[in-house]
């Protein structure tokens, strides 16, 4: 009896050392009437149980309009979400997080916009829109251990744009992490693996896809709704902080499909995590 009680005992104190959370960075596509028979529409429904089946504890969205986001609250329940529209309060498309109610709080949140003037809505650079990132500081409940959290969608033009924002959000991230707790930094990068950017982020942080201890799914994440084609160009991310504390167990780009269509031109990229 004393021998199970210990076992018990230290199995409990295992637990508590390390917790399992699962992360995925999912363009949605905006909402756009143009898409024809892949508008949203018609595909919301299908895109909001695939991220339940996954559950993520931890979702990235990029390109969520309002009525979007109000879509994923009402199919997400045990989700709250924070992040502004990038043209301000809950207009323009969202950058915004998800995270699991069950899993984590959130400490600490904001929104800003990737250029000269962060703080209010506005351009950068050579930028063809406005772009914004998100972030949090993330407690998990059971182990009260904590995370920081970015989310982002770089411009698709400007390359001045995509080298200076992903410039500032690693400055931001210097900024707040004073307690040098692990970041994740997801998104839709706009840039393929063998950008300078990716090179220049590598040094960095670390790659999940390069550091996972399994991984499954395609290579590329933009399949732009062409069923029929390969999809080879990689454009979104997860990276982490180069901490010991946060150990990658499995990646995967998902390539769920339904009569032949898919839920976004984008495949979600999951992550399934440790945190000691």
């Amino acid at each position: 009896m004393k021998h199970t009680l210990l076992l018990i005992t230290l199995m409990s104190i295992t637990n508590c050392k390390a917790q399992d959370f699962k992360v995925m960075t999912y363009n949605v596509r905006l909402d756009i009437a143009s898409d024809g028979e892949n508008a949203w529409t018609h595909r919301k429904d299908f895109l909001s149980s695939q991220v339940l089946f996954f559950g993520p504890d931890i979702l990235g969205v990029q390109e969520a309009r309002p009525n979007q986001m109000a879509d994923l609250k009402e199919a997400l329940k045990d989700y709250k979400v924070i992040g502004l529209g990038r043209d301000g309060d809950n207009e323009g498309e969202h950058s915004s997080i998800f995270y699991n109610t069950k899993k984590f709080k959130v400490e600490k949140e904001n929104t800003f916009w990737l250029s000269e003037t962060p703080k209010i809505v506005s351009k950068g650079w050579d930028a063809a829109y406005p772009r914004i990132y998100t972030y949090g500081l993330f407690t998990d409940l059971k182990t009260s251990k904590k995370i920081w959290v970015f989310n982002t969608h770089l411009d698709h033009v400007g390359a001045q744009a995509q080298l200076n924002g992903i410039k500032q959000i690693q400055q931001k991230i210097k900024e707040v992490n004073t307690k040098n707790y692990p970041v994740i930094l997801m998104g839709d990068f706009n840039v393929e693996p063998n950008s300078l950017l990716i090179k220049n982020l590598s040094e960095s942080m670390l790659n999940t896809q390069t550091v996972a201890k399994l991984t499954f799914g395609p290579n590329g994440t933009f399949n732009g709704f062409k069923f029929n084609e390969p999809v080879t160009r990689k454009i979104d991310y997860i990276f982490i902080s180069k901490s010991n504390h946060l150990i990658v167990n499995k990646q995967a780009v998902l390539s769920d499909s339904n009569d032949l269509k898919y839920p976004s031109d984008h495949f979600p990229v999951f992550v399934e995590f440790t945190l000691e």
